[in-house]
């Protein structure tokens, strides 16, 4: 998954770039902090926070994509920000050789550990007493048409397989009682969610529709099996697509309901 949002990162990104500076300021990062980003991606997200921090402070950004990674590195660098670092590590494990840390921050890079009981047991222990967590994790798919409306088209083509409950995957934290469940087994306390909504420009500002088809035909989770139809049958997906897409197009970009939870809790 890391090779295919590389694949599509501007496209991706473009998308949900309005979240990251929620996130953030929801967050308050102070100057003098020191950060983790847990799923940083491209890492801009980490460089955003390491701006926050300051030369007093650190923002480091965790990946278990090592492509990713060094992508993040490079822009880094490009943006000459020099109080952030990468590296490429799994978060659920990470013991970032026993140093604590002021603040944890991800967005959209919480959802997808196999055991987030034990990965956030594993989190409450980087940071020091009396520091926080700020997650932005999407709400219920229905409240998210990007997906949800997407989903249905292609189920009128595809056999797709249905979501286990609470298993990884971008609405693993669609219920925000599961996620305090979470939280508070893992030793937080002081556990709030607040709603952000509002409308992303699917497959990046500026997307046509024939754009966003092609994102969704190659970037999201169903790509294979999209691939695997017959050219007609392919053509026939791609067309009910257009029309959903149609029904968005704005001057800005095919512009789709989104919510969002973000999630605050002390350590």
């Amino acid at each position: 998954m890391g090779a295919r949002w590389l694949a599509h990162i501007d496209t991706f990104e473009g998308m949900i770039a309005r979240v990251g500076p929620v996130l953030l300021e929801k967050a308050d990062l102070r100057p003098g902090e020191r950060v983790v980003d847990i799923g940083c991606g491209g890492g801009t997200t980490t460089i955003a926070a390491g701006r926050l921090v300051g030369p007093d402070g650190e923002a480091l950004g965790l990946d278990i994509s090592a492509a990713l990674i060094a992508r993040a590195m490079d822009r880094a660098s490009s943006a000459g920000v020099v109080n952030v670092r990468f590296e490429c590590a799994d978060a659920s494990v990470y013991s970032g050789d026993h140093v604590r840390f002021d603040r944890l921050i991800s967005r959209f890079g919480s959802m997808f550990f196999p055991d987030p009981y034990a990965a956030f047991a594993n989190l409450h222990r980087l940071i020091r007493p009396g520091g926080r967590i700020d997650l932005a994790v999407w709400a219920e798919p229905r409240d998210n048409p990007w997906m949800s409306a997407m989903i249905a088209v292609v189920r009128r083509h595809l056999d797709l397989p249905r979501p286990e409950p609470h298993a990884p995957g971008p609405f693993a934290f669609k219920n925000p009682a599961y996620l305090r469940d979470i939280l508070e087994s893992a030793g937080f306390d002081k556990v709030g969610f607040d709603a952000w909504s509002g409308d992303l420009p699917f497959a990046g500002p500026g997307a046509s529709c024939a754009d966003a088809v092609t994102f969704a035909l190659e970037g999201m989770a169903f790509r294979d099996r999209a691939a695997a139809l017959d050219p007609r049958a392919r053509d026939a997906l791609a067309r009910d697509l257009v029309d959903l897409y149609k029904g968005h197009a704005t001057a800005q970009g095919v512009m789709m309901p989104a919510r969002v939870w973000l999630a605050q809790a002390t350590a």
